[in-house]
């Protein structure tokens, strides 16, 4: 009678082999309609922004935006996460998986995707009036207007409860005054979500900006996100109708709310970069010769590319798990803070160590590394500086609060 198969060689005949792009197998954990999502993105990030990226940096400009906007609102990544009004209602994940492959391509084009779906489409839809809604959202979605979140100040920057920006009643009308910095879309922007100090706390506004008193001039000299719009916001006796105003909110937790919303898509994100940075390497390690022979057969070589794969491969599977989180309604701000903090911070290690394999080629625009290692100085800053993060996971574990 013939040998029957064991079950360990059954089971083993069914192992894929080993793929270098997804050692950990995590796409399994995707359905095919996350797949689709994730295939439509990367397409037009190949077709229409790496082919100019590095020339864009180099310039310290973003061409096109506008007409970038209405491609991207034509694929449903615009506010893809949010329902109705044009939105596409894609899942927590399938928008991460979008911020990953926009990332990989630049920093400041996911930025443009998370400030217009994550700030200002997020904060009109959760806390704006059906009529802000309705004259706002639809065309945010399809990238005809593009908007900016006014949130950080010149002086203060992780204290937003220090802000000085103030909105005074005047009748039925509110005057506005104050100045916002580091705003990414400002000059570009039709409305403007900007939060500011009333008698009754803070408030969030919709602000059109042709509104007369309202400036958004563009911010110059950037070593970073150099293929951004990031603008000044200046408001000087900006007068708004009772309107205006977002009625479903009052306090910090607006703003911070659709901050946690934007830190989320950057825990997918920065890992993109930190994709685009190994993929990178590796490719030119198993090219670039020395001493006779590829570069990537030298041990300590194949130790540096096996630490990034193991670092990156554990941010996507964190983010992929934070993803279900808050599809499932389950997650928390402080987990979000956990996500951000540990894949930004080790998406910058990544490029400094796929640097360190191309060598003086690694500080070169032919490659992307330079440009997505200082891309990420930025966005280590932004929704967040490492130092607040780690205090909002020390307040969580200790239960005790070290901000003040």
């Amino acid at each position: 009678m013939p040998a029957q198969p064991s079950a360990a060689s059954a089971a083993s005949s069914t192992v894929p082999p080993f793929d270098p792009r997804d050692p950990l197998g995590i796409d399994d954990l995707l359905t095919d309609e996350d797949r689709a999502v994730r295939g439509t993105v990367r397409q037009w990030a190949a077709d229409r922004v790496l082919p100019d990226i590095a020339d864009w940096y180099e310039r310290g400009e973003l061409p096109g935006i506008r007409e970038l906007a209405r491609e991207l609102g034509a694929l449903g990544a615009l506010g893809m996460s949010l329902t109705g009004y044009g939105c596409a209602g894609a899942s927590a994940v399938q928008y991460g998986l979008a911020c990953l492959e926009l990332e990989a391509a630049d920093s400041g084009i996911r930025s443009l995707v998370s400030v217009q779906g994550s700030l200002a489409m997020y904060a009109i839809h959760r806390f704006g009036s059906e009529e802000q809604k309705q004259r706002w959202l639809p065309g945010m979605a399809a990238g005809e207007i593009i908007g900016c979140f006014g949130l950080t100040e010149p002086d203060h920057g992780s204290d937003p409860a220090g802000m000085r920006t103030y909105a005074k009643k005047d009748g039925t009308d509110w005057v506005l005054n104050g100045r916002k910095m580091w705003i990414t879309n400002g000059s570009v922007a039709g409305v403007a979500v900007v939060w500011a100090r009333t008698d009754e706390g803070i408030r969030g506004f919709a602000v059109p900006t042709d509104t007369p008193g309202f400036a958004a001039p563009e911010i110059k000299h950037k070593w970073s996100l150099r293929a951004s719009v990031t603008s000044e916001l200046v408001m000087d006796d900006v007068r708004l109708p009772a309107d205006a105003v977002l009625p479903g909110v009052t306090g910090l937790r607006g703003p911070l709310s659709c901050l946690s919303h934007a830190r989320y898509g950057i825990v997918w994100g920065s890992m993109g970069a930190a994709r685009a940075s190994f993929e990178s390497a590796l490719e030119y390690a198993k090219t670039r010769e020395q001493f006779d022979r590829p570069i990537g057969g030298f041990q300590l070589t194949q130790a540096k590319l096996a630490d990034m794969a193991v670092e990156l491969h554990k941010g996507i599977l964190l983010a992929h798990h934070l993803g279900r989180r808050m599809d499932a309604g389950r997650l928390r701000p402080e987990q979000i803070s956990f996500g951000k903090l540990n894949n930004v911070r080790e998406a910058i290690e990544i490029c400094r160590t796929a640097r360190t394999i191309l060598g003086a080629n690694g500080i070169s625009l032919e490659y992307p590394v330079m440009r997505h290692a200082t891309n990420l100085e930025s966005v280590l800053t932004y929704e967040g500086t490492v130092e607040m993060h780690q205090l909002v996971l020390g307040k969580a574990l200790t239960g005790l609060d070290a901000f003040r």
